[in-house]
């Protein structure tokens, strides 16, 4: 969860290579990239028409509020429902799906990274009602601790996409493919530990629908078939485990510390 809206956008569009200027506690002005302007800003006969002139084209500027009210009519104000922030949203899932960044330390001394694979896990649940959740599991890739709820602890931290000059990375002993099976074998210990009764309910669901099926079209085999086919995509009880995102951080031993805590 973003706990810190303000925070979270500032970190982002400066990730992006943005200009961000902060104003106040919520205001932000963000002079866009061409990318981002593309993105957000729904202007696509105007850089067709740029390139079409061989020129570099001007990207928009947004001036935003995170406040918990809009009170600056000139800024757009932001919020978990806004539609600007669900375009933001869509943009990270589709565009930044896996991401390498490097803790950001204001320490000159010499300092170690270690790395840290985190991945966050959409479980989907199907069958007579349909639910899914998200799993965020960060794997310590030097020793092999497994921690939960990782985007939590990733949202106090100031990352950068480069590494502090006086900082140096320690090399993986796990390499990312072994961290990737080792997280979805957890995630998978962890359904199996579950309470399955939603997995009894389906086929019982499943087998009563099939009874009726059987009994109005038994004379008709080909819509039979394609009855049950449809009815069983429908109920069969079934779990998916998709990649939402991923990403490799290297941390300090003090974070790594912390994300070495229990739970």
């Amino acid at each position: 969860m973003i706990t810190n809206l303000h925070g979270f956008l500032d970190q982002f569009f400066t990730q992006q290579h943005c200009h961000v200027t902060k104003e106040q506690e919520t205001g932000l002005t963000v002079r866009l990239t061409r990318e981002l302007d593309q993105a957000l800003m729904n202007r696509p006969f105007y850089w067709h028409y740029m390139d079409k002139m061989g020129r570099q084209g001007e990207p928009m500027s947004l001036s935003l509020d995170t406040g918990w009210q809009s009170e600056d009519r000139k800024k757009e104000w932001l919020h978990f429902g806004s539609p600007r922030l669900q375009q933001i949203f869509r943009y990270i899932t589709q565009e930044a799906q896996y991401t390498l960044l490097y803790e950001q330390t204001t320490n000159q001394d010499r300092s170690a990274l270690l790395p840290w694979l985190v991945v966050n896990v959409k479980v989907q649940y199907h069958g007579k009602q349909t639910k899914e959740a998200i799993h965020s599991i960060g794997l310590q890739l030097i020793n092999g601790t497994l921690s939960i709820q990782m985007m939590d602890k990733l949202q106090t931290i100031a990352w950068g996409q480069r590494m502090e000059d006086y900082c140096y990375t320690i090399s993986p002993l796990i390499t990312p493919r072994s961290g990737f099976q080792r997280t979805f074998h957890y995630i998978e210990q962890h359904l199996l530990d579950q309470d399955t009764t939603w997995i009894k309910e389906s086929i019982a669901c499943l087998e009563e629908e099939l009874q009726l099926l059987h009994y109005f079209f038994s004379e008709d085999e080909h819509l039979l078939a394609t009855e049950e086919e449809q009815l069983r995509q429908r109920l069969q009880p079934d779990i998916h485990l998709i990649v939402h995102n991923a990403g490799l951080f290297y941390v300090t031993e003090k974070t790594n510390q912390t994300f070495l805590q229990p739970n």
